[in-house]
């Protein structure tokens, strides 16, 4: 079992506490409103790694005519995010296999997915994103920052072990650019975990450019 799907195991197991705990995004509504500006009201989203639909309920509830499909790894996020969210569709995706979606999108959420995939299978990740997204599609981003060497196996309240992955934003920026986006906004919110330490989420959102092809 390699890294993600040990997490997505762990979140299997802790779905209803996950939910219970971070179905409130306020932090983000920001950055999610200027997403939402980006994109057509009754455009076509993809979210990976959905959880429990927290953002797809903020989504929808700003934009009903949204056309959203949720993706999760674990199957327990699937179920409760479709009784979430009953106006959008879910099925269980691994991220990494994006590629196989046949279709195309207006906009593609990707919220906290980073923490759990390595450099490589992010890099690979722009560029299959990249390919799913329709011209000047936009492509939403939120990870923590930091440095990626600080990486490493964090337990968690529960006493269950997670692989964590760190990402600054020079290396994610360029990436994007490489992969043919044009980056639209790049914002920083500190917080502090349950331990006192402080936390920076780093949130991207960036549109692909008209003139890429696939």
């Amino acid at each position: 079992m390699d890294h993600s799907q040990r997490a997505a195991s762990v979140f299997n197991k802790l779905a209803t506490e996950y939910q219970d705990r971070f179905m409130d995004t306020s932090f983000y509504h920001e950055t999610f409103d200027f997403f939402l500006n980006a994109i057509p009201s009754d455009g076509s989203v993809l979210e990976l790694a959905c959880g429990p639909g927290n953002i797809t309920h903020y989504l929808l509830k700003k934009h009903p005519t949204l056309d959203i499909l949720g993706t999760d790894l674990a199957p327990e996020m699937v179920r409760l995010a479709a009784l979430n969210n009953p106006l959008a569709k879910f099925q269980v995706l691994d991220c990494r296999e994006v590629i196989k979606l046949k279709m195309h999108f207006d906009a593609v959420m990707c919220g906290f997915v980073l923490p759990y995939i390595s450099s490589q299978e992010t890099q690979k990740l722009f560029k299959d994103v990249a390919a799913k997204l329709k011209p000047k599609g936009v492509f939403y981003i939120s990870t923590m920052e930091g440095r990626y060497s600080d990486s490493g196996f964090r337990k968690g309240s529960t006493g269950d072990e997670i692989f964590m992955h760190f990402y600054d934003a020079e290396f994610l920026t360029e990436t994007l650019r490489h992969n043919g986006f044009e980056i639209l906004e790049l914002k920083r919110i500190n917080s502090t975990n349950s331990d006192g330490s402080a936390v920076t989420d780093l949130v991207i959102i960036s549109v692909k450019q008209p003139d890429r092809l696939d």
